[in-house]
């Protein structure tokens, strides 16, 4: 009877019988911050998944994340992997990536998968915003900010080592203020000297953190929401979506429902799993877990053959070039065996 029982199971799920792992696709999201690896099932649910600091060195921790997947994922089949953000290509020829997509995609991805209705994503990570305008799943207008880092993580993080608090308090400082005191928005270095004059003329911490949060979603709206029509459901996502401070103030400006969904602080690598998996592949590129182990190294020179001049990378996998890209004429990219002159 039991046996019965594994042969029944086993036919509704064709992904999976007696003799077979089961399917997980992978999603890596490169950022000038973080590195972030999960990995969904083949019904699309998130199991594992983990955010690593780059700390300027993105090869380390795109293999770090890998190594840390690796015991999770032993049981599982890679059926596909899917590679985001600023670091996408890198990370697309380290790990030998299916699809490899630009943020905006992965991030609507995501978020039409946890809000299926959704008309616009508010999404504010370590380094930089987006806003992202859906309509019936289809991305019909976005925006992006990669000048001024105010509002973003790393901005947060400044101006919580300034104040003496832990970023996990920060929005929770907020709420308990009362009123908020004035401070510019506009960028950093304006945005801090308003802090420290408030500081120095004794205005309370929590109104000084409130004040900070209503001049970071007003600079976001007059910004990057320029000229948009924020419609519901908007959901809010990336690392900065942990702070209720700045999701309050998002709700009182826009007088709208903000929200946040389940897996807010890795959505870009999730879109990209989501991506694989829609991809509906036979076979995987992916060159497996043991690649952890494996030196990558990653140079530059500029190209003189033309007018261009352009910036070619060079991507090495245990001294053998196995990459290239940047030139604009794919010279360099298709053909491997040509050395630079140097």
């Amino acid at each position: 009877m039991e046996q019965s029982n594994n042969i029944n199971n086993n036919q509704m799920d064709p992904n999976l019988n007696s003799h077979e792992k089961k399917r997980a696709y992978l999603g890596i999201d490169v950022g000038s911050v973080s590195c972030n690896v999960v990995a969904i099932d083949s019904n699309g649910k998130l199991f594992f998944k983990r955010y690593i600091r780059t700390q300027g060195q993105p090869i380390q921790a795109i293999k770090f994340g890998l190594f840390e997947a690796s015991e999770e994922l032993k049981k599982y089949e890679i059926a596909g992997v899917g590679t985001t953000g600023s670091g996408r290509i890198l990370a697309g020829f380290l790990v030998g990536a299916d699809i490899v997509k630009n943020e905006i995609t992965a991030h609507a991805t995501a978020a039409g998968s946890e809000v299926p209705e959704v008309r616009t994503v508010i999404e504010i990570g370590g380094q930089d915003s987006k806003i992202i305008i859906l309509e019936d799943g289809i991305v019909t207008d976005f925006a992006m900010n990669t000048v001024c880092a105010a509002g973003t993580g790393s901005f947060l993080d400044q101006q919580c080592s300034r104040l003496g608090i832990k970023i996990e308090d920060f929005g929770d400082l907020a709420l308990q203020s009362e009123s908020g005191v004035s401070i510019s928005g506009r960028c950093t270095v304006f945005a801090e000297s308003d802090m420290i004059h408030k500081q120095q003329i004794g205005a309370k911490r929590e109104d000084i953190i409130r004040g900070l949060c209503e001049a970071l979603v007003r600079n976001y709206l007059n910004n990057i929401g320029k000229g948009k029509d924020i419609e519901e459901p908007i959901v809010f996502q990336g690392g900065v979506a942990a702070n209720k401070g700045i999701k309050a103030e998002f709700e009182k400006a826009l007088g709208k429902k903000v929200t946040i969904p389940e897996h807010f602080d890795v959505m870009g690598a999730l879109g990209a799993a989501l991506l694989a998996k829609e991809a509906k592949l036979e076979k995987s590129k992916f060159k497996g877990f043991d690649i952890s182990k494996h030196q990558f190294e990653t140079t530059a020179f500029h190209c003189p053959d033309c007018t261009n001049n352009c910036e070619v990378v060079e991507f090495k996998e245990n001294g053998k070039v196995t990459a290239r890209w940047g030139d604009r004429c794919g010279k360099w990219a298709e053909n491997l065996d040509k050395r630079p002159k140097v």
